[in-house]
Parts: C-alpha cells; structure tokens; sequence
C-alpha cells in the first residue's frame, strides 16, 4: 500500500469531517421533531414536482449539453470559446440573480412572456426552465471533458474504417465518454432536485420541494424541518448509491474483465485467407542487422500476386502550428516508406492521405481517382496508427466487426493468419502490445482497401518482437495485392519493408527514389544520417566506381555510377569493416576504443580516416595495418563545393 504524505490525511478529514458533522446534528432532531405539523399531501406533492421537474430539466440537458459538449471539446474557434465561458456563467451567479435574469426573458412583460400568455412563469413549465439553467453547466463541463479526454486518434480511425461522422459519435465517442456523461446527468438532476434561488424567483407555484421548505420554515419553524427534510435527503442518497451502481469501474482490469463473456466471432478451424498458406516460422533471436545495408542488398525481392496495387500521386500542402508542409510524390510502387527523424511531418503526410488533416493545397490520387475531396470514409484505406487505436470498449471481435461492410468471414480468417483466435472476447487492455498490433492491423484488413497506411506500427515493440512482426508484415505484402506506405524513423525497417523509399526532415523531401539507389547514393550528409550512417569522411571521385582518399589511397563505390573529379562525402557501418591480415585496404592505426563487447579502431587511410572493428587482431596504435570494407555497404553523397580530403 503506498503510503500518503502526512499533511494529506489531516487536512483531507478536516473537511471531511465538517462535511459529515450537519448530518450527525441532524439525528437528534429525529426525536424533536414536529411531525403533527406535517401536511403529508402538501409534501408528497412538492415532492412529485421537484422530481419530475429534475428529470424532465435533466433530460433536456442531456439533449442539448452532451452535443454542446462535444462541440466545445473538439473545436479550437474563438466564438466557441466565448459560448464556453457564457454557458458556465450560471454556476458563478448568485441563484436569486438567475431567477431575475431568467424573468427577463420569461416574465409577464418579456416578449415570450407575451408570446405564451405568462404561462412560462408561475408554472411547472416555469421550474423546469429555471432549473434548467442553472443544472445545465455541470452536464456541459463534464461533457466537455469527457470528450477532450477522449484520443481524437480513436475517432480517426473509426473514419477510416468508413465510418461518418454520425456513426462515429455514436459508436465510439459516446460509449468511451458515456461513464462521465452519467456522472455529469446525476450532479445535475441533483442540482436542479434542489433549486431554490431561481425556481423562486420565477415559479413560485406550484410548489416544488426547496420552495415549500422555505415556506414551511417561515410559518412553523425549526421542529417542522426535519420530516420536511426526509424526501430530498432520501432522494439525493438513491441517486448518489445509483451512482456507484451505474458508473462503472474504469480501470484497465476491470474493463477487461466486464468485458470477457462479450460476444465472439464462430471460429472455423482450418479457415485461412484465400491464397494465404499458415506456416510456422522460426523466429531468430539473433541480434538485428548492423545496417541497413544488411536489408537493403541481400533479401529477397517480394513478389506480390493477384491485382497490380494502384500508384500513388500526392502533393501536399499543409501549415499547421508553425510547421509548414510540402511533399511531392509520384510513384507505380506498391511498397513504400517514408523516413525521417521525429517532427519531420511524417505522420502528417500520413493523416493528409489518409483524410484526417485537411489540406491546404494539392491533391491526392490513388490508382488514377482523386481522393482529396472525399471524407476518409469514403477512400477506402486501411490505417494503423502509432498506439494502434484499438476502442477500449469493444472486445477483439467487436473490433473486427466494426469496419463498415466488414465480413465476418474475412475477419475470422484474420483471426487464424495473425495467430488471435482465443482472444475474441479480450479488451485491447488485456492484450500485450504485440497483440494489440496484430488486432489493429486484422481491423485494417478487414475491410476491402486500396491501401494500408502504417505509423510507425512497431516502435512500442521490445526488439525480438519487432523482429517477428516485420517479418510477418512483409509476408503479408506479398499476398495483398494493395499498397503499403509506412512511416518510420528506422532505416532497416524500411529497407525490409519498401521498394521506394521519400526521405523527410522539417516538412521538406530531401530525396525520393528506389530503395537501394537513395541508400547508395544519398543526396546529402543528412540523407546519410538518417538512412544510419555511424560515420562520414571525404574523397574525390577517380571513375565511374571509385573514390580517391589522397597518398594513392582509393575504395570501390558500387551503385550509379559517379562523375570523375567530383568532391563526395562518403560513409560505411562501422560493423561491415574489419582488420584483417590480408586486407585489400592499408593503413596505420590511430587509436582503439572498446564500444560493448567490440573493439573499435581508427585507422587512417590516405588522408582520411575510419573507424573498423578490430576483429581478432590487436593492433598496437602507430602499427600499419591492414582491413576491408564491404563495398556493398559503402554510400557515397556529393558535397556541396569542393573540399579538400582529409579527416
């Protein structure tokens, strides 16, 4: 148990106890009471208005305060901000000031006083406005906060699985929101059940139950309270033990545990998607490729079947917050990624494609049909956000069969090839990230698309499961016949996962092109960077495949060809040079450095130098040596004006 801070206790029984103390007073009076006095059918029928005037009020409220709620949560206007702050005014009033700006409007002499014959005032048409008024903010804030609480990316998602707006509303914003909504309802039936200041102000009669204690009070006094008292002490104790009976428990736990006996999927035990064979694959635990080279040049082109997958023709304009956007890209590729560090508009360009950010400029095109002007309902694309978007509230079947036009056939295929069946009934909450994962990406599949979009689908994953999944999502490109664009930050996730590759930093391409050519030759330094250089030295071009390092040293630099005499910068991983004793390249040694459980050794070579692992040799620094470099690792970049090699 955690142990609280020890002002805390203190203060917080203070109060609680001068909270509790009016109700300890009040039992003794239970044996003073007057209750000759009572006029049991005055007071049952205050009673019956006050709580049929606070339901009717309450229900109104909830008409209008739940869709003003979620109007001011999800709109950042100026005008919208000032009804936000009108519309909690009536918490701030004094109640009698209420009840005289409410006769303003209803009264006698106002001109819907006139309008009505004065039947709004004076009348229990006239408590319900009244408590109508002064209850309403306490259902607005909550809604409000309800549904700004609420990840905006959930009702994203919700769109693209063709969802409107409407529907959307319905299925997902009001379920998520709806324990606090309910909260919002009861404070606010309790505030208009006690009403006085207002109500008396403008209805007088017919008595509710606040007004006639007033004027059982003025005419017998203190002994008469207590019986009068009983009614509204009942009724607000029901409401507030309904409370913990309707509200549920919001805790990941619990959630998932309500929600286990939810409907499931019917599984078939050897259904699989059409043309997709299940096989058990075995999984390396062997540590990640050094480099991207380590994908880029040596697997296995992926053969996609079926459907050529549409092209994609984009250009993007989009300011937001400071940041400005602009991407041009067309291409037939069907596998493509988009790189770059964080804040570099990657997942922008994403929501821009996807429908979920409104452009400013441009246009987006998917297999030769204009997508701008459609809702992202209506285009068709699969999308899988970075926290995956899973709805808390909807079991893993329930998710499954949620896309519009889902098929439930489809989605049980899904759940034998991504390995999820058995988990039907569970909440995203009681599922382990990877799970998470493949849910979201099953959702996505579920419904026909032209394409799937990913954000960054693997970066919450520990290492031998990203391993795993990437493996899994590139085996799914080649039995989908759509496209696939993903996001990512991770060079060797793209190069596993892309045959084209846009390079991304600040809202600006700084290149586009096949895969291994930007790996081979970055446009910049930058462009190397990102694409996971370790380190960078300088050259002049010899011939078409050859760099000059100064002293008659020189390396190969397979790819496109270069142009003589050019200044290029130029890098290797680290890992893919090794000393040997019969190394195709000679230098000294500078220095040797421990990195882990590797040795690191500067080696100069012409008039540059590089860093190499020092392998089985141990070099004595000053000592000639010998190394190679995989020249299918080396990527060379042009520099932009003429610089003297050197290190």
């Amino acid at each position: 148990m955690r142990r609280t801070p020890a002002p805390l206790p203190w203060l917080g029984a203070l109060l609680a106890l001068y909270l509790v103390a009016p109700f300890i007073a009040g039992v003794p009076q239970a044996f003073l009471a007057d209750w000759r006095s009572v006029d049991p059918h005055a007071l049952l029928s205050a009673t019956g208005v006050s709580v049929a005037s606070a339901t009717l009020a309450t229900f109104i409220i909830a008409l209008g305060g739940i869709p003003l709620g979620y109007l001011l949560a999800r709109t950042s206007r100026r005008g919208l901000r000032v009804l936000g702050f009108v519309v909690q005014l009536p918490l701030a009033l004094p109640p009698l000031t209420s009840g005289v700006l409410l006769l303003f409007l209803l009264g006698y002499q106002s001109v819907l006083g006139r309008a009505t014959g004065g039947r709004l005032t004076d009348s229990f048409a006239g408590i319900v406005l009244a408590e109508t008024f002064v209850a309403a903010p306490f259902l607005i804030i909550a809604a409000r906060s309800a549904f700004a609480a609420i990840d905006p990316v959930l009702e994203g998602v919700a769109a693209t699985l063709g969802r409107r707006p409407l529907e959307v509303f319905w299925r997902v914003s009001l379920p998520l929101a709806w324990p606090w909504l309910l909260s919002g309802m009861l404070l606010a039936w309790l505030r208009a059940f006690g009403e006085f200041g207002a109500t008396v102000m403008v209805a007088y009669h017919p008595y509710s139950l606040p007004v006639y204690t007033y004027v059982a009070f003025g005419s017998q006094g203190l002994p008469s309270m207590l019986p009068i008292l009983l009614p509204t002490l009942l009724a607000a104790g029901i409401i507030m033990a309904s409370s913990g009976l309707l509200l549920p428990d919001l805790s990941p736990g619990a959630r998932g545990a309500a929600t286990q006996h939810a409907p499931t999927l019917a599984r078939e035990p050897a259904a699989t998607a059409p043309g997709v064979v299940l096989e058990q694959r075995v999984v390396s635990n062997s540590a990640a490729p050094a480099s991207i080279a380590d994908t880029t040049l040596s697997r296995d082109p992926v053969q996609p079947h079926g459907a050529r997958a549409p092209a994609l023709d984009v250009r993007l304009r989009r300011r937001l917050d400071g940041f400005d956007l602009q991407v041009e890209w067309q291409t037939p590729s069907r596998r493509l990624a988009v790189l770059g560090p964080s804040g570099s508009g990657k997942t922008l360009t994403l929501r821009l494609i996807a429908g979920l950010e409104t452009l400013d400029a441009g246009s987006v095109r998917l297999g030769g049909q204009a997508l701008e002007a459609l809702e992202p309902a209506a285009r068709h694309l699969g999308y899988v956000p970075q926290n995956y978007g899973l709805f808390p509230h909807l079991t893993v079947a329930q998710q499954l069969c949620f896309p519009a036009g889902a098929d439930p056939q489809a989605a049980r295929r899904w759940l034998q090839r991504l390995e999820l069946a058995g988990l039907e009934g569970r909440c995203a909450a009681a599922l382990s990230l990877g799970q998470q994962q493949r849910v979201a990406l099953a959702r996505a599949l579920v419904r026909p698309a032209q394409a799937l979009l990913l954000d960054e689908p693997f970066s919450a994953l520990d290492t031998p499961l990203r391993r795993r999944l990437r493996q899994e999502l590139r085996q799914l490109q080649a039995e989908l016949p759509l496209l696939t664009l993903l996001v990512t930050h991770d060079a060797q996730e793209a190069a596993l996962l892309a045959e084209e590759l846009l390079l991304l930093e600040g809202g600006r391409v700084l290149q586009i092109g096949p895969m291994e050519s930007v790996f081979r030759r970055p446009v910049s330094e930058s462009a190397a960077r990102l694409l996971g250089a370790e380190q960078s030295a300088i050259g002049t071009v010899r011939d078409a495949h050859t760099l000059e390092l100064g002293d008659g040293a020189s390396i190969d630099a397979p790819g496109p060809a270069l142009v003589p005499g050019m200044p290029v910068g130029w890098s290797f991983p680290i890992a893919r040079g090794r000393l040997s004793a019969t190394g195709q390249y000679a230098g000294s040694v500078e220095s040797v450095a421990t990195a882990g459980t590797d040795r690191q050794v500067m080696v100069r070579v012409g008039g540059t130098r590089v860093r190499v692992l020092a392998g089985a040799m141990h070099p004595a620094q000053g000592s000639p040596c010998r190394f190679d470099i995989d020249a299918q690792a080396v990527q060379v970049w042009p520099l932009p004006r003429a610089m003297p090699p050197g290190g």
